[in-house]
């Protein structure tokens, strides 16, 4: 596969995660979001900033160091390229990262309170401890980013995180892995919300976590 042939399925790749939120019904009532992909250790592409209708071609190739090498993007956008590349630059392994303003994820950024794994999606999907909350900074600010990073450090297994008063920021291998874990998690978030009228939502008894993997192990064996 050529470097062109490589950029291409990428490209592709996340007009397919941003169809995906859509049609899951997790995103905001403004569909805005941020999606992106990793290219090599210097590139990633970008979306616009409002990705519903995405297509391949509005996508931009930015650096890591945040120039916009190809493409254009917003100011809008631009402002957040460095809040990607601090998520690529502490993970090697990570191929994507998605922000979105999914309202009941965005509910526990507003409140400050993480969120917990109580549900077996969050598990399954990659998620299988709390979402920690990520002190709140200007977007896009120095603050901001160095929150993020300080976050990734402190949580090295964690692969999202709630930006408070803003949003939710998911990461993963790649788009579709990732864009499934953004769904799992706003699910989780809204069961949650919704426990509450009930009671309260209730923890996962001791060993939960094994079990899951013991059985995705068994079925893909």
């Amino acid at each position: 596969m050529t470097d062109v042939q490589g950029v291409e399925e990428r490209a592709e790749q996340l007009v397919e995660a941003a169809r995906t939120l859509f049609e899951a019904g997790v995103m905001s009532h403004s569909g805005h979001a941020n999606l992106s992909a990793r290219i090599d250790e210097e590139r990633f592409l970008l979306t616009p900033g409002f990705v519903r209708g995405l297509r391949p071609e509005q996508l931009a190739t930015v650096g890591f160091d945040g120039r916009v090498l190809e493409g254009e993007l917003r100011s809008v956008s631009a402002e957040i390229i460095t809040m990607h590349s601090a998520v690529y630059a502490a993970r090697p392994q990570v191929g994507s990262v998605i922000h979105t303003h999914s309202p009941a994820a965005t509910a526990f950024a507003v409140a400050h309170r993480p969120l917990p794994c109580r549900t077996e999606p969050m598990l399954r999907f990659g998620q299988a401890e709390e979402v920690p909350v990520v002190p709140w900074g200007p977007r896009g600010s120095d603050v901001s980013v160095r929150g993020i990073a300080e976050i990734l450090e402190r949580r090295p297994t964690t692969a999202a995180a709630l930006l408070a008063n803003h949003g939710l920021l998911v990461f993963g291998p790649d788009p579709a892995t990732t864009a499934h874990l953004v769904v799992a998690i706003e699910e989780s978030a809204e069961a949650e919300l919704a426990a509450v009228a009930i009671g309260g939502a209730v923890d996962f008894p001791e060993g939960a976590v094994e079990a899951v993997r013991a059985s995705i192990a068994r079925v893909s064996s």
